[in-house]
């Protein structure tokens, strides 16, 4: 076994993490990301007659889901020692206003506010429950609220 020393630390290479959120059914959480907000599935893995998982693409920004189901089959002790739940994810975009129109419809469970770290924010949920926060920095001055309060 090799010891860790600062050095083999700071050598570490780290090039990607990416969220694998685990739900219910893979599909209609694949249609928000591909319809709502343009990503491409990258790979799709069927689990019998359903997707068992999918990564999703747009730009370099990527997403993964997995059904409990398919995760099961791949790693049965991490599922039963897991528990079930949402995960929070938080996304910054470019242009909030183009996500709260291609948010149309679904439940905001935040309202858009102004936050105290300077980015205009919405939280919504995904089909499977999970939160997805979409932040804007940078799209008020300082001691403009634009009406919205943190």
């Amino acid at each position: 076994m090799s010891v860790l020393t600062e050095e083999t630390v700071d050598a570490l290479t780290v090039s990607k993490i990416t969220a694998v959120l685990l739900v219910e059914d893979v599909e209609p959480c694949a249609t928000f990301w591909v319809e709502r907000l343009g990503f491409e599935k990258t790979v799709e893995v069927p689990d019998g007659d359903k997707i068992g998982f999918v990564i999703l693409k747009k730009g370099t920004v990527e997403v993964m889901y997995q059904s409990y189901a398919s995760i099961e089959k791949d790693a049965p002790p991490a599922v039963s020692t897991t528990p079930r739940g949402p995960t929070f994810l938080y996304v910054e975009v470019d242009s909030l206003d183009e996500i709260v129109a291609a948010m149309k419809g679904v439940e905001a469970v935040m309202p858009e506010r102004l936050t105290f770290y300077g980015a205009r924010e919405i939280l919504v949920r995904d089909p499977a429950g999970h939160f997805v926060t979409f932040a804007q920095f940078g799209a008020v001055q300082d001691g403009e609220d634009g009406g919205r309060s943190s």
